[in-house]
């Protein structure tokens, strides 16, 4: 069984919202160090082995419905 680590994020060029807000409230509670924050998702998946190539499918699931890749970057992690 294959264990995948999916890391998604805003594209750089992109505000990040809910990051600025973040940081906002690090500052306000006397972090005044934090100069940036970018909001992402993590997500872990258990794949059992089917004869696909891991990478092929879990590079296909983070195009159709993990990530958007208009606004998303993505990156994966496979270990067993």
């Amino acid at each position: 069984m294959a264990k995948v680590k999916v890391y998604v994020t805003l594209k750089p060029t992109l505000l990040d919202a809910q990051g600025r807000v973040v940081q906002n409230a690090l500052n306000n509670l006397g972090y005044e160090e934090v100069d940036g924050v970018r909001m992402g998702k993590y997500i872990e998946i258990e794949l059992k082995d089917n004869g696909h190539s891991v990478q092929e499918r879990v590079d296909e699931m983070c195009r159709k419905l993990l990530a958007n890749p208009v606004i998303e970057n993505y990156r994966f992690e496979v270990s067993d």
